[in-house]
């Protein structure tokens, strides 16, 4: 059995990856594929214990090394537990963020040391890095007037601050432009309908899941 398809969603506060990844997921379902929807940070039972420590409570509740160490925690479970068996199996995983995340929120906003970062990296992500990143990308104001109006209690990173976020903004791209390979920039400001269009050609033209 061939291995199965990890993409993964990236990009800032109120961009509407979650949506946008749960209709991939029901896109590539109705082309017959197995497709395993989960999130970052959790996506198992230990991780989503972790994930409650990290998007609840004060801004500065943890250090950024700390939020790094706890991110890393739950994303070693998360690949032991889900992804890697998932993948194994041939099923497309599609991940509302991953390691990238770690490398704009803790390693540019929060100033974590890059080698820190990488050292994780290689460590528990190894070899298993995502066939393809869609990294959405809004301006900043919109994205926090977005996740303002959702609410909720998991709005640790949100209250950073406008600043915190244009740097997390720059970081996704600055990503996207070191790896074209991997990663995919989608405009976020466009209505719902074309965000939708835009990833599902991303998906056909660098996986080949859909028909032209």
């Amino acid at each position: 059995m061939s291995r199965g398809r990890f993409i993964t969603f990236e990009g800032g506060e109120g961009a509407g990856k979650s949506t946008q990844a749960r209709r991939l997921a029901a896109a590539l379902r109705a082309e017959g594929l197995e497709v395993v929807e989960t999130r970052e940070p959790g996506g198992s039972p230990g991780a989503e214990a972790i994930r409650a420590l990290l998007v609840q409570g004060e801004a500065e509740r943890w250090t950024p090394t700390a939020d790094a160490l706890l991110m890393y925690a739950a994303r070693s479970d998360h690949l032991d537990r889900v992804i890697r068996p998932a993948l194994a199996r041939g099923a497309w995983v599609v991940c509302d963020r991953f390691a990238d995340s770690t490398r704009a929120y803790q390693g540019v906003g929060g100033g974590v040391s890059q080698d820190l970062v990488r050292a994780l990296e290689a460590g528990v992500v190894a070899a298993d890095w995502p066939d393809l990143t869609l990294i959405f990308d809004l301006p900043v104001a919109a994205g926090l007037a977005r996740a303002d109006d959702r609410g909720g209690a998991e709005a640790r990173f949100e209250a950073k601050g406008a600043a915190f976020h244009e740097k997390l903004r720059q970081a996704f791209l600055d990503i996207a432009g070191r790896e074209p390979d991997r990663c995919v920039v989608i405009d976020a400001a466009q209505p719902i309908e074309a965000v939708e269009a835009a990833v599902r050609e991303a998906v056909r033209a660098r996986l080949e899941a859909f028909a032209a």
